[in-house]
């Protein structure tokens, strides 16, 4: 194997490396953890010197398990971090479960002091919660964006794979802490070093604060239709006031007939059928994740009453709100 040589635009000695504080709540997403951290030990061994250091804590600081069932071992518990620390605050399923009073009162603590704060995955909630995100554009999985959207409306919630808003940073989760970790890199020794951990890592396509996470449309649905890809995409901007068939017709140049041909031939679903699938999808997502009530729910997702959503509900998913709320109650008591 050849010695690796050192970039040769590394802008920083590693005689001070900086430290990542990877704060783990429990069953924090490993992907994403992981991503993070093989990007900061690769740039130390391409750099040629220790460039970052990095340290877990967490709520206990004894251990932490993560989605996947691995127990991580902490190296101290929720402790008095240093102004030029960068805190890296991990989460996964589950965050609102995650979320205790005493992480919140930390890190508005911390937070005084003007450190660098981020969070990976599913911890824009965390951040946001504590206040942390206020007026500040932020993004989360795609998975916890509506519930995101609908409990903290004073922070600006973005689609990219990455956010860097003056001293908070955020992800998407999975690999976009690779990206978010590259563009770091890169800004503290250059390209160079950036681009020789992406080729480390077998990574080939770095992606930029300006790429979004989800596949497109056609993509998702595995059909290239530009004007059925142009319905869909209005049809998931207005989930509280739907569209009808006809105007959604009208506004790509077709006629309802022809509209409901395109979604049988193509997805074989009606225009209505499809649309109030995404409407409840939504809603589940609402009501799992929130503490919203089922009435604000239905109303959040085009519903004009909660016994017309629970119908509707109770048809696709064969249980009723009231249920599927209850069920998600049992299931925190039983944990607790």
């Amino acid at each position: 194997m050849q010695t690796q040589r050192k970039p040769a635009d590394s802008r920083h000695d590693c005689d001070q490396p900086k430290r990542f504080v990877f704060v783990l709540l429990d069953k924090f997403t490993m992907l994403s953890y992981a991503s993070a951290v093989e990007c900061l030990r690769i740039a130390n061994r391409m750099a040629g010197g220790e460039a970052y250091s990095w340290t877990l804590i967490g709520e206990g600081g004894d251990t932490v398990t993560c989605s996947a069932g691995t127990t991580f071992s902490l190296d101290s518990d929720l402790s008095e971090l240093h102004r030029d620390d960068v805190m890296i605050l991990c989460s996964g399923i589950d965050v609102q479960e995650a979320t205790s009073k005493k992480l919140l009162s930390w890190l508005r603590r911390e937070a005084r002091k003007g450190l660098t704060i981020g969070g990976l995955c599913t911890a824009s909630y965390v951040l946001a919660k504590a206040g942390l995100l206020d007026g500040k554009r932020a993004t989360i999985h795609w998975e916890n964006a509506d519930s995101f959207a609908e409990e903290f409306d004073e922070v600006e919630l973005s689609k990219s794979v990455f956010v860097i808003d003056g001293n908070r940073l955020s992800t998407a989760g999975g690999t976009s802490s690779i990206d978010l970790m590259l563009k770091l890199i890169a800004n503290d020794h250059g390209e160079d070093l950036a681009n020789a951990v992406a080729d480390q890592l077998i990574y080939s396509s770095i992606r930029t604060d300006q790429d979004t996470q989800r596949l497109s449309i056609p993509t998702r649905i595995g059909v290239r239709h530009p004007k059925l890809s142009q319905v869909i995409q209005m049809m998931e901007a207005n989930i509280e006031e739907p569209i009808s068939p006809s105007i959604l017709a009208q506004d790509v140049g077709m006629s309802t007939r022809q509209l409901e041909r395109l979604f049988r031939r193509y997805l074989n679903r009606s225009p209505k059928r499809y649309y109030m699938e995404l409407r409840l999808q939504k809603a589940r997502n609402l009501l799992m994740q929130t503490d919203m009530s089922v009435i604000n729910v239905a109303l959040a997702c085009g519903f004009a009453s909660p016994s017309h959503f629970s119908k509707c509900y109770r048809a696709h998913y064969d249980t009723t709100p009231y249920r599927e709320r209850g069920s998600k109650a049992a299931a925190a008591a039983q944990k607790g």
